[in-house]
């Protein structure tokens, strides 16, 4: 099929399954409402080069974040490693393996980490600090599941568990994702991925930060003044999230090929937005990598990302190593630098 002729067929099918939606249905956004906020960073320099558009692209381990259905394609055994340092002078950290299992599928582990340095604790009455120090940091660990269901279809699932601490308060909670992946030989390999993320209980800070010593009456004599009380404090859904994407090559020949790929994203804090992105490969050696976040999304910082990979053989090809790079713009929240390093072996 021609060139022209595909792209023009991808637009169609992107405002067919997008643009019929009313993006600005939503009259309150929610922003700021769930618990969880460092689920919703994307994981691995590839994806985010791409704008964030890989559910229906997942090519790589960090299927495991994107669209568990997608590992069910991995014939090797694959790792990543991500480090961003994020917002606020706060880091990110992800780790992926998935296991190819044969007939029966394959498995994977995950492990997310956000985190900062300690700061000193400040009050009304020593603003310059008490002498003591507190850290926050948030952690999921996921267990993830995927079977090929034909040669063009398959489903994945995980189940994850979230925890959040800040000084001497933590709140946890269960979540599972669950996604497909559907390839077609439409316009060079059209594929078709949906996923919903983040499904479960919700999040409620508990600990001792929470515990106060009061008087009961302060008018009568002999009153306790050491009766302890806990505030009870409000608890929060997780960002769920529904996103539905499709990616296919644009042309692809021995040495050379592109990809384009896009995501509806429907979030349950925020307008629904559109992620776009695109890949060209030289020799499966070299990639640069280009999109866009959050296109339509009111009120959005940056939106603009950019990258490049390549991989090296090593050990007599029996293992590929991956380098990858992602910049992306945040706007008043200023850039973010991206590396992970993918294995396959």
């Amino acid at each position: 099929m021609h060139i022209i002729t595909r792209a023009k067929i991808f637009l169609l099918l992107l405002f067919f399954c997008f643009g019929t939606q009313n993006l600005y249905s939503q009259n309150v956004s929610k922003t700021g409402t769930t618990a969880a906020s460092f689920l919703e960073i994307g994981v691995g320099a590839a994806a985010n080069g791409m704008g964030g558009a890989f559910v229906g692209l997942v090519n790589d381990a960090s299927a495991l974040y994107w669209n568990a259905g997608g590992i069910a394609t991995l014939t090797q055994f694959e790792a990543i490693l991500v480090h961003t340092d994020w917002i606020a002078d706060t880091k990110f950290d992800y780790a992926g393996l998935v296991i190819p299992m044969g007939d029966f599928g394959n498995i994977g582990f995950s492990f997310t980490s956000l985190s900062m340095e300690d700061m000193k604790v400040r009050t009304v009455e020593q603003p310059e600090g008490t002498g003591e120090n507190f850290s926050a940091g948030d952690i999921a660990v996921g267990l993830s599941y995927a079977k090929q269901l034909t040669d063009r279809f398959s489903i994945g699932i995980t189940a994850k568990y979230i925890k959040q601490t800040i000084w001497h308060m933590n709140s946890s909670a269960f979540a599972i994702d669950a996604g497909t992946l559907f390839k077609t030989d439409l316009l060079g390999g059209l594929a078709i991925g949906a996923v919903i993320s983040n499904f479960g209980t919700p999040m409620r800070l508990d600990g001792r930060d929470s515990r106060y010593f009061i008087r009961v009456d302060e008018n009568k004599q002999g009153s306790n003044e050491r009766i302890p009380v806990n505030i009870e404090l409000d608890s929060w859904d997780l960002p769920l999230q529904f996103q539905i994407g499709v990616s296919t090559h644009v042309f692809k020949f021995d040495n050379y090929n592109l990809v384009v790929s896009a995501d509806a994203l429907v979030p349950n804090n925020d307008y629904q937005s559109l992620n776009v992105g695109a890949q060209f490969s030289f020799m499966d050696y070299f990639s640069i990598r280009g999109g866009y976040n959050s296109l339509f999304l009111q009120d959005a910082e940056g939106g603009l990302s950019f990258g490049a990979g390549v991989n090296s053989k090593m050990l007599l090809s029996t293992a590929v190593v991956n380098f990858d790079y992602a910049f992306r713009d945040f706007g008043r929240l200023k850039n973010v630098h991206n590396f992970s390093i993918g294995i396959k072996f």
